[in-house]
């Protein structure tokens, strides 16, 4: 496992708990590396021994990058004044993708990701499939393939540069990041999710799983913040119950950390990583992407999509991607060279509702696509 993803509920303590499992790895002999948008929530990280500590901008690394291309742009468009870095508006997502580039420049062993709210969390693990798609629809292989073939021109001096060639510079930083990318693999990823233990944080875990299984990730931990002190009284009793109501819930979606709540946060390294008490860290990421299975008259390809109903679920084929929708939500799927020559015949959600629920999507070949030969030998074979 060479990621950790670490995201949760406001206020039940992603940051703290991120920075408690990049010390406990680096003690453990690992190199690592915790990124994070957030200030260093406990002081003295920066001396645990193995451990180097980042926090990304996306504000600055918007500057940055502005001020490594508007000097190109403004001499292709004169007429236009454009502002200096420093006046640079960040566009919405932008502290995603900066930190999305400072998970593939990434160098440890282990790099721990604090990824913030829920909702922040969920936009990066959603972002590079995003990315990879947008730069399909822009610049699919050939006309990329055409591209490198114009800037060779242009470095030849056979053709004028113009607008369209600083569009294309920024194409091999863009395929760079993509293929640096420690999030592609979700067997070497594992996530963390923290919440307080309470009946309302279940259905925001619950999606936060779906979500995640939506886009290959699936989600190791649940650290749920209790009340470890017994009380009397009808409070604590309501109390107790609300917790072991949530705790149920919570377990469904993975196994359960109880993380004590503090009248106060940890002051100290040694006390964030006594949050973790024996909780070790995950050993391996999450399953294998799926791969097509042979059925009758086909083939199957089961997408895990954890607790999705079935009102909320679509599936459409937009050439050789399949599209997956869980509500708002949305993948492309590239699909692999043998089912690209293959129809969709339909889509059944199997264990609706439940962990186990996935998507299941049949195919069978298509004959404008495959030999006739093939086809016997599949016919036979049925």
């Amino acid at each position: 496992m060479r990621t950790l993803l670490v995201t949760g509920s406001g206020g039940a303590g992603s940051s703290t708990v991120a920075a408690a499992a990049a010390v406990r790895a680096a003690r453990e002999g690992r190199s690592t590396l915790l990124l994070s948008r957030q200030p260093a929530p406990v002081p003295g990280l920066d001396e645990v021994p193995g451990l180097h500590v980042r926090r990304v901008d996306g504000r600055r690394a918007v500057e940055e990058l502005w001020g490594a291309h508007a000097g190109a742009l403004g001499a292709l468009l004169p007429h236009l004044d454009l502002p200096p870095a420093t006046s640079v508006v960040p566009v919405p997502g932008a502290g995603e993708l900066a930190l999305l580039a400072a998970l593939g420049a990434a160098d440890a062993d282990l790099v721990v990701v604090d990824a913030g709210p829920l909702a922040d969390g969920l936009a990066l693990a959603a972002l590079p499939g995003s990315l990879r798609w947008w730069l399909d629809q822009a610049l699919p292989p050939t006309a990329r393939a055409l591209a490198a073939v114009r800037t060779a021109s242009v470095a030849a001096g056979a053709v004028r540069r113009g607008p369209l060639d600083t569009v294309l510079d920024l194409l091999p930083a863009v395929e760079g990041l993509l293929a640096r990318d420690r999030l592609a693999d979700p067997t070497d990823t594992a996530v963390w999710l923290t919440t307080a233990a309470q009946r309302s944080a279940v259905p925001p875990v619950r999606r936060a799983a779906t979500v995640l299984g939506l886009h290959g990730l699936r989600v190791a931990a649940v650290l749920a913040r209790v009340l470890l002190t017994a009380g009397t009284g009808e409070w604590w009793s309501a109390r107790a119950a609300e917790q072991d109501a949530a705790r149920s819930g919570l377990a469904e979606v993975a196994p359960v950390h109880e993380v004590p709540e503090l009248p106060v946060p940890p002051v100290d390294v040694t006390g964030a990583v006594a949050l973790l008490g024996g909780l070790e860290l995950p050993a391996s990421g999450g399953p294998v992407p799926p791969a097509p299975q042979r059925g009758e008259g086909g083939w199957r390809l089961a997408v895990p999509l954890p607790f999705a109903e079935r009102a909320e679920v679509g599936l459409t084929r937009w050439g050789d991607d399949l599209v997956v929708s869980v509500g708002e939500d949305r993948r492309s799927l590239r699909l692999d060279s043998l089912l690209r020559r293959c129809e969709v015949t339909g889509g059944r959600l199997l264990a609706p509702g439940a962990a186990a629920a996935r998507l299941e999507i049949s195919f069978r070949p298509d004959p404008q696509q495959w030999p006739a030969d093939l086809l016997a030998a599949e016919e036979r074979t049925r």
